[in-house]
């Protein structure tokens, strides 16, 4: 018998406030937690509805704070973004949402120093090969294509002039 089938039922509800107050959470990765503590199905349920009734675990905070955090910190596009919170059953509404409170001046200045900074960052000379390492990365990354492909045109006719 492991150390986590051991806890009782206040135990584990204590565990699972803390996991969710460090970070927020969504209902998927509570639900993984929560494979790890031998519970039933019922004793699950009862802990997921007290973590929603006491603010806990929250959705819609989850999905903002997700977007707007790898957006800021790992430089994520929406598509990326909206790609990783599909993985993590959120809705498609909350999705929106969340795609939606990212600041567009912010989102079109970010993709330009971005951009900017990923084409000359790469040394390749062989240009087809370097447009191939700009987009993938870009790509990869989430960002639009119809902006990967325009901004890559625009930073090749650039530094054929200078």
């Amino acid at each position: 018998m492991n150390a986590k089938s051991s806890l009782t039922l206040t135990e584990i509800l204590k565990k699972m406030e803390y996991y969710c107050a460090y970070q927020d959470r969504c209902h998927a990765d509570v639900q993984e937690k929560l494979r790890h503590f031998s519970l039933t199905e019922i004793e699950r349920q009862e802990v997921i509805v007290h973590l929603l009734t006491e603010g806990f675990l929250h959705e819609e905070r989850f999905a903002l704070a997700f977007a707007i955090g790898k957006f800021h910190q790992k430089l994520w596009g929406k598509n990326r973004i909206k790609n990783e919170l599909q993985a993590r059953q959120i809705s498609d509404y909350l999705i929106r949402k969340a795609l939606d409170s990212l600041p567009n001046d912010e989102y079109e200045i970010t993709f330009e120093n971005l951009s900017s900074q990923v084409w000359q960052s790469i040394t390749e000379k062989n240009s087809l090969k370097k447009r191939k390492k700009f987009c993938d990365t870009l790509l990869r990354k989430g960002w639009e294509s119809d902006k990967v492909y325009a901004q890559m045109k625009a930073l090749e006719k650039n530094s054929e002039t200078n």
